[in-house]
Protein backbone atom coordinates (compact mmCIF):
# COMPACT_ATOMS: atom_id res chain seq x y z
CA UNK A 1 0.00 0.00 0.00
CA UNK A 2 1.06 3.53 -0.51
CA UNK A 3 0.19 6.52 1.75
CA UNK A 4 -1.54 8.88 -0.66
CA UNK A 5 -0.31 12.53 0.21
CA UNK A 6 -2.76 14.39 -2.27
CA UNK A 7 -5.56 13.85 -4.01
CA UNK A 8 -6.86 16.18 -6.91
CA UNK A 9 -9.40 15.71 -8.77
CA UNK A 10 -10.40 18.35 -12.53
CA UNK A 11 -13.71 19.07 -12.82
CA UNK A 12 -15.38 20.50 -16.45
CA UNK A 13 -18.77 21.69 -14.64
CA UNK A 14 -18.74 24.92 -16.00
CA UNK A 15 -22.64 24.85 -15.53
CA UNK A 16 -23.08 28.27 -15.54
CA UNK A 17 -22.23 28.78 -18.98
CA UNK A 18 -19.88 31.21 -19.29
CA UNK A 19 -18.25 31.98 -22.52
CA UNK A 20 -14.65 31.89 -22.55
CA UNK A 21 -12.99 34.33 -25.53
CA UNK A 22 -11.86 31.59 -28.63
CA UNK A 23 -13.81 28.71 -26.71
CA UNK A 24 -16.97 29.02 -27.20
CA UNK A 25 -18.32 28.97 -30.58
CA UNK A 26 -21.62 28.17 -31.93
CA UNK A 27 -21.96 24.86 -33.16
CA UNK A 28 -24.02 23.02 -35.30
CA UNK A 29 -24.29 19.12 -33.16
CA UNK A 30 -24.80 16.36 -35.77
CA UNK A 31 -25.40 12.95 -33.56
CA UNK A 32 -23.59 9.77 -34.85
CA UNK A 33 -26.25 6.68 -35.26
CA UNK A 34 -25.73 3.70 -33.19
CA UNK A 35 -24.96 6.23 -29.89
CA UNK A 36 -24.86 4.91 -26.91
CA UNK A 37 -22.51 6.53 -24.10
CA UNK A 38 -24.01 10.27 -23.72
CA UNK A 39 -21.58 13.04 -21.85
CA UNK A 40 -22.68 16.62 -20.91
CA UNK A 41 -21.82 19.19 -23.89
CA UNK A 42 -22.36 22.66 -24.81
CA UNK A 43 -24.37 22.62 -27.88
CA UNK A 44 -24.53 26.38 -29.27
CA UNK A 45 -24.10 27.85 -25.62
CA UNK A 46 -26.83 25.10 -23.66
CA UNK A 47 -25.83 21.84 -22.21
CA UNK A 48 -26.93 18.71 -24.41
CA UNK A 49 -26.55 15.23 -23.59
CA UNK A 50 -24.26 14.28 -26.84
CA UNK A 51 -22.84 10.86 -27.47
CA UNK A 52 -18.85 10.37 -26.62
CA UNK A 53 -17.25 10.02 -29.99
CA UNK A 54 -19.67 12.65 -31.67
CA UNK A 55 -18.30 15.03 -28.69
CA UNK A 56 -15.04 14.26 -29.86
CA UNK A 57 -14.76 14.28 -33.55
CA UNK A 58 -17.05 17.44 -33.24
CA UNK A 59 -15.35 19.54 -30.90
CA UNK A 60 -17.70 20.39 -28.67
CA UNK A 61 -17.09 21.68 -25.36
CA UNK A 62 -17.91 18.83 -22.67
CA UNK A 63 -17.41 18.24 -19.13
CA UNK A 64 -14.78 15.78 -17.99
CA UNK A 65 -13.18 14.68 -15.09
CA UNK A 66 -9.14 14.27 -14.31
CA UNK A 67 -7.75 13.18 -11.04
CA UNK A 68 -4.25 13.37 -9.71
CA UNK A 69 -2.63 11.53 -7.06
CA UNK A 70 0.13 12.46 -4.88
CA UNK A 71 2.02 11.12 -2.53
CA UNK A 72 5.76 12.17 -1.04
CA UNK A 73 6.67 14.63 -4.44
CA UNK A 74 5.26 12.18 -7.15
CA UNK A 75 2.48 11.71 -9.47
CA UNK A 76 0.73 8.44 -9.78
CA UNK A 77 0.71 8.50 -13.84
CA UNK A 78 -0.76 5.83 -15.71
CA UNK A 79 -0.06 4.32 -19.89
CA UNK A 80 -3.11 4.14 -21.75
CA UNK A 81 -4.62 0.59 -22.79
CA UNK A 82 -3.99 0.18 -26.74
CA UNK A 83 -7.53 -0.68 -27.38
CA UNK A 84 -8.66 3.00 -26.28
CA UNK A 85 -10.57 4.52 -28.71
CA UNK A 86 -8.29 7.62 -28.63
CA UNK A 87 -3.90 8.67 -27.29
CA UNK A 88 -3.44 4.80 -26.81
CA UNK A 89 -0.51 3.96 -25.14
CA UNK A 90 0.18 7.20 -24.08
CA UNK A 91 1.34 7.95 -20.52
CA UNK A 92 -1.50 10.78 -18.83
CA UNK A 93 -1.94 11.50 -15.22
CA UNK A 94 -4.33 9.03 -12.30
CA UNK A 95 -7.69 9.10 -14.11
CA UNK A 96 -9.43 10.91 -17.03
CA UNK A 97 -12.82 10.48 -17.90
CA UNK A 98 -16.06 11.92 -18.84
CA UNK A 99 -19.52 11.84 -16.65
CA UNK A 100 -22.21 10.19 -18.23
CA UNK A 101 -25.27 12.69 -18.73
CA UNK A 102 -26.97 13.39 -15.12
CA UNK A 103 -24.05 11.71 -13.51
CA UNK A 104 -22.72 13.65 -10.59
CA UNK A 105 -18.49 14.75 -11.31
CA UNK A 106 -17.65 13.40 -7.75
CA UNK A 107 -19.40 9.94 -8.26
CA UNK A 108 -17.74 9.55 -12.01
CA UNK A 109 -14.48 10.29 -10.53
CA UNK A 110 -15.05 7.20 -7.87
CA UNK A 111 -16.34 5.04 -10.47
CA UNK A 112 -13.38 5.55 -12.88
CA UNK A 113 -11.07 5.10 -10.09
CA UNK A 114 -12.39 1.89 -9.75
CA UNK A 115 -12.87 0.82 -12.93
CA UNK A 116 -9.80 1.72 -14.73
CA UNK A 117 -7.56 1.31 -11.48
CA UNK A 118 -9.19 -1.09 -8.81
CA UNK A 119 -8.88 2.40 -6.60
CA UNK A 120 -11.98 2.26 -3.78
CA UNK A 121 -12.61 4.42 -0.72
CA UNK A 122 -10.61 7.71 -1.56
CA UNK A 123 -12.79 10.95 -0.68
CA UNK A 124 -12.21 13.20 -3.53
CA UNK A 125 -13.50 17.37 -3.60
CA UNK A 126 -12.82 19.73 -6.60
CA UNK A 127 -11.40 22.99 -6.91
CA UNK A 128 -11.47 25.53 -9.38
CA UNK A 129 -11.26 24.44 -12.83
CA UNK A 130 -9.36 24.80 -15.59
CA UNK A 131 -10.24 24.77 -19.33
CA UNK A 132 -8.09 23.40 -22.53
CA UNK A 133 -8.59 22.57 -26.04
CA UNK A 134 -6.45 19.59 -27.96
CA UNK A 135 -5.98 17.34 -30.99
CA UNK A 136 -6.40 14.21 -29.64
CA UNK A 137 -5.31 12.17 -33.27
CA UNK A 138 -7.94 9.96 -35.40
CA UNK A 139 -9.65 13.50 -36.32
CA UNK A 140 -11.07 13.97 -32.39
CA UNK A 141 -10.86 16.86 -29.91
CA UNK A 142 -10.68 17.16 -26.04
CA UNK A 143 -12.18 20.26 -25.10
CA UNK A 144 -12.67 20.11 -21.50
CA UNK A 145 -12.09 21.88 -18.11
CA UNK A 146 -10.11 21.02 -14.31
CA UNK A 147 -10.34 21.20 -10.75
CA UNK A 148 -8.42 19.78 -7.32
CA UNK A 149 -8.17 19.12 -3.61
CA UNK A 150 -5.80 16.90 -1.12
CA UNK A 151 -5.97 14.10 1.49
CA UNK A 152 -4.07 11.17 3.30
CA UNK A 153 -5.22 7.67 2.87
CA UNK A 154 -3.89 4.10 1.99
CA UNK A 155 -4.20 3.20 -1.84
CA UNK A 156 -4.10 0.12 -3.70
CA UNK A 157 -3.34 0.03 -7.06
CA UNK A 158 -5.02 -2.54 -9.42
CA UNK A 159 -4.64 -1.93 -12.95
CA UNK A 160 -7.19 -3.26 -15.57
CA UNK A 161 -5.94 -4.03 -18.63
CA UNK A 162 -8.67 -3.42 -20.96
CA UNK A 163 -8.19 0.17 -19.68
CA UNK A 164 -4.53 0.54 -18.90
CA UNK A 165 -1.83 -0.69 -19.68
CA UNK A 166 1.08 0.52 -17.10
CA UNK A 167 1.16 2.56 -13.99
CA UNK A 168 4.27 4.59 -12.29
CA UNK A 169 5.00 7.00 -9.87
CA UNK A 170 6.30 10.15 -11.81
CA UNK A 171 8.54 12.50 -9.69
CA UNK A 172 6.69 15.70 -10.18
CA UNK A 173 10.07 17.93 -9.63
CA UNK A 174 11.41 15.88 -12.92
CA UNK A 175 8.74 15.42 -15.13
CA UNK A 176 7.74 18.34 -16.58
CA UNK A 177 11.53 17.88 -17.86
CA UNK A 178 10.62 14.54 -18.61
CA UNK A 179 7.78 15.59 -20.81
CA UNK A 180 9.53 18.38 -23.12
CA UNK A 181 11.89 16.04 -23.70
CA UNK A 182 9.52 12.83 -24.98
CA UNK A 183 6.52 14.68 -25.73
CA UNK A 184 5.08 11.98 -28.00
CA UNK A 185 4.91 9.63 -25.13
CA UNK A 186 2.21 11.68 -23.17
CA UNK A 187 -1.10 12.82 -23.38
CA UNK A 188 -1.74 16.31 -25.05
CA UNK A 189 -3.65 17.64 -21.82
CA UNK A 190 -0.81 16.22 -19.27
CA UNK A 191 1.23 18.35 -21.45
CA UNK A 192 -0.91 20.70 -20.96
CA UNK A 193 -1.57 20.56 -17.67
CA UNK A 194 1.88 20.39 -16.58
CA UNK A 195 3.31 22.80 -18.63
CA UNK A 196 0.32 25.22 -17.64
CA UNK A 197 -0.85 24.87 -15.22
CA UNK A 198 1.65 22.90 -12.61
CA UNK A 199 1.17 25.53 -9.50
CA UNK A 200 -2.57 25.51 -10.04
CA UNK A 201 -2.94 21.93 -9.71
CA UNK A 202 -0.25 21.09 -7.77
CA UNK A 203 0.73 23.72 -5.12
CA UNK A 204 3.25 22.64 -2.80
CA UNK A 205 2.20 18.80 -3.73
CA UNK A 206 5.58 18.34 -5.13
CA UNK A 207 7.32 19.38 -2.03
CA UNK A 208 5.30 17.22 0.47
CA UNK A 209 8.06 14.50 2.63
CA UNK A 210 5.71 11.97 3.53
CA UNK A 211 6.81 8.38 2.99
CA UNK A 212 4.77 6.46 0.27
Amino acid sequence: QDIVRSVFWADADDSDGTSRRGLMTPTTFTPDAGAQTMIPAWVNGKLTPVEKLAAHRQGLRHKAVSVFVVANGHLLIQRRAAGKYHTPGLWANTCCTHPQWNEASAACASRRLTEELGITGLTLSPRPAIEYRADVGGGMIEHEVAEIRPTDQALTIQPNPEEVQATRWAELSSLTSEIEARPDIFTPWLRIYLRDHHARIFGNADNVATAR
